[in-house]
């Protein structure tokens, strides 16, 4: 970390589980093809500082396709076919605001937290690092942004996300809840959620999705 977070999350980095975490770590990458690169795990704060953080989008996993995985949640590099998701996920944008102006880098230095619960996976194998304490990790992130800061858009996009964000401070942050984008649930109402809409009424001057 390169910012502001590493003295906000200097506790948990002392921690038994994030000690153990690490350790976990470093014998799958030395022993495994795990995505994203090492250099990537912390890129979404590298990228986003606490300060900065106006907006905070959750995921779950990185994806676990060679090459797609950067840091960043739903993100892919430019060059790289665009998975289902982040293809529902412009299209959304498209409908409710117009045509996307930036890539989700993009997002990410104008103050959008893209956040995955769990950092790291197998190639091929999704949830494979899951339980192993990047969910503490990540929850410490959350509880720190919605007690430390205020008015801070937060979009829970899916079961697991929203579970995740069930402690957030309603009163001090907006909250926005739709069904996952994926093929398999975006049709259940992500698509005509305006989630990006929204976001930028609350923040009034709005990120340039």
């Amino acid at each position: 970390m390169k910012n502001d977070w590493k003295e906000k999350l200097k506790g948990e980095f002392k921690k038994e589980y994030f000690l153990n975490l690490q350790k976990f770590i470093k014998e799958e990458y030395s022993n495994n093809t795990i995505y994203p690169k090492k250099e990537n795990i912390l890129r979404a704060f590298d990228l986003c500082p606490f300060n900065k953080t106006r907006v905070v989008i959750l995921g779950q996993d990185p994806y676990h396709g060679e090459g797609q995985a950067n840091g960043l949640c739903f993100s892919v590099n430019e060059g790289v076919a665009i998975p289902p998701s982040l293809q529902n996920i412009y299209k959304e944008i498209k409908s409710d605001i117009g045509e996307v102006k930036g890539n989700l880098k993009e997002w990410a230095k104008q103050g959008v937290l893209l956040l995955n619960s769990t950092l790291t996976v197998r190639k091929g194998e999704a949830g494979s690092h899951q339980g192993h304490g990047w969910e503490e990790f990540t929850d410490a992130v959350i509880k720190k942004l919605s007690n430390e800061r205020e008015e801070i858009v937060f979009i829970l996009w899916g079961a697991y996300a929203k579970e995740k964000g069930k402690n957030i401070d309603t009163s001090k942050h907006l909250v926005l809840e739709a069904p996952h984008p994926s093929p398999l649930s975006s049709y259940r109402g992500f698509f005509g959620c305006k989630h990006f809409s929204k976001t930028n009424e609350y923040l009034e001057k709005g990120i340039e999705w």
